[in-house]
């Protein structure tokens, strides 16, 4: 099982490690598109 990978923000890193990476932007363009607002919070850990 691959690794999730927490607080990695360099692409190259993400697969050097073999780290899953999830593609959101069909998540967010949906978002946009939808023409609602909404309030995105990032919870950080530790």
């Amino acid at each position: 099982m691959k690794k999730l990978p927490i607080r990695i923000q360099a692409f190259n890193v993400l697969r050097k490690d073999g780290a899953r990476y999830i593609d959101k932007t069909e998540h967010i363009y949906n978002l946009i598109s939808n023409g609602r607002i909404y309030f995105l919070s990032r919870h950080m850990c530790c």
